[in-house]
């Protein structure tokens, strides 16, 4: 499977088993993905001290690893992809807290990561997000696929609207929806 081949074409073969797609189509969105992480990982503030790379190949394992993903296009796949290192992001949280597990050991960042994200989320507030974010995907898969390609994946509402094949307007509503939910979903924990 080549590099070069178009992205649709990496996404079909990849979705239908294909080793070498899958690993092609990771690599021709690597910078994209790249972005993505560390968007994440910027978002989780000082207290994560992953690297944007170990969180960008745990991503791909966890990836290449799930049964039964499918993705219908170059966004579905992003979108998949923000959601696996936000799920990772939540568990290295999690991971981190646990005392009986050397919790209480903390690793510190650079100060220039510090001072690039004055107003990051505390840990809980990630955990809140993921865990709001998992119930508004049972509910309205749609909007939760929304909130990963705009939030997380950091497209704009007119591409995702391009994307998706429907209006700006259409995606616009989606999104004040999908807003309310997960904060409702948030304010009821």
């Amino acid at each position: 499977m080549s590099l070069n081949a178009p992205i649709g074409e990496l996404i079909r073969d990849a979705d239908s088993g294909d080793a070498a797609a899958a690993t092609a189509l990771f690599a021709a969105l690597y910078d994209e993905l790249h972005a993505i992480a560390a968007r994440e990982l910027r978002r989780g503030g000082a207290d994560l001290t992953l690297g944007t790379t170990t969180l960008l190949h745990e991503a791909y394992l966890k990836l290449c690893t799930s049964d039964g993903a499918r993705f219908d296009n170059r966004a579905h796949f992003l979108a998949y992809a923000a959601s696996a290192m936000r799920r990772l992001t939540i568990d290295y949280f999690r991971r981190s807290r646990a005392t009986k597990r050397g919790g209480e050991f903390h690793l510190t960042g650079t100060p220039d990561d510090a001072a690039a994200i004055p107003d990051a989320p505390a840990p809980n507030n990630v955990e809140q997000i993921g865990e709001a974010l998992e119930t508004l995907g049972h509910v309205h898969p749609d909007l939760a696929n929304l909130v990963d390609l705009h939030f997380f994946c950091g497209f704009g509402l007119g591409e995702i609207a391009q994307l998706r094949g429907v209006s700006e307007r259409t995606v616009q509503r989606d999104w004040r929806k999908a807003r309310l939910l997960l904060h409702r979903v948030i304010g009821d924990s």
